[in-house]
């Protein structure tokens, strides 16, 4: 069940939103999808990961469900700008989804910190123990959906590659960017 709401919370609905809001012209809704959507991008990489039962999938998950609600509500300038959108129905998505977002995404975090735990076991551990396996179940059916016949390795391989690459643009926005622009999303 969290699977599928997960991905109707972080996939359907902000594609629908910044497709809306891309034909609408409504470019700070725009931009903070984008935002968004570069943020959530560590939910794909944990999925990748949990594919091969690589454990520090479970720190990647509790911090990707941290960090959405955290650059939704970020940026001054850009909260500002929706706000003083007029009334529209895509304002009203927006801001929907936005709310439901920040309490899935922050109720989940808190609802995984038990399962940090499984981050310092070995992989055989995390795959035999039912309490981290269950976590493994729903990337695993993924696996066998879109990517039957590759090696679980591989992917996990993907993943980390994934994850380094993600820190690393993290590490320099928080370390560089953000001392020169602040809170503000154009860095005006």
């Amino acid at each position: 069940m969290d699977y599928r709401l997960s991905v109707l919370l972080t996939v359907s609905i902000p594609l629908v939103v910044l497709i809306w809001a891309v034909v609408n012209k409504a470019e700070a809704i725009v931009r903070l999808s984008i935002i968004y959507w570069r943020v959530a991008s560590l939910l794909a990489i944990t999925l990748y990961l949990m594919m091969a039962a690589v454990p520090v999938s479970f720190v990647s998950s509790v911090m990707g469900r941290a960090l959405i609600p955290a650059c939704l509500w970020f940026w001054t300038d850009l909260n500002e700008e929706i706000a003083d959108r007029p009334k529209s129905p895509l304002k009203l998505a927006f801001t929907a989804w936005r709310w439901a977002i920040t309490v899935y995404s922050g109720l989940g975090a808190i609802a995984q910190i038990p399962f940090l735990t499984c981050a310092f076991k070995s992989q055989n551990q995390v795959i035999d123990e039912p309490f981290c396996r269950v976590w493994l179940d729903p990337p695993w059916f993924y696996k066998q959906m879109f990517h039957p016949t590759t090696n679980p390795q591989f992917l996990g391989f993907l993943g980390l590659l994934g994850l380094l690459i993600y820190v690393a643009y993290l590490s320099y926005f928080v370390l560089i960017r953000l001392g020169k622009q602040g809170r503000s999303a154009t860095g005006q």
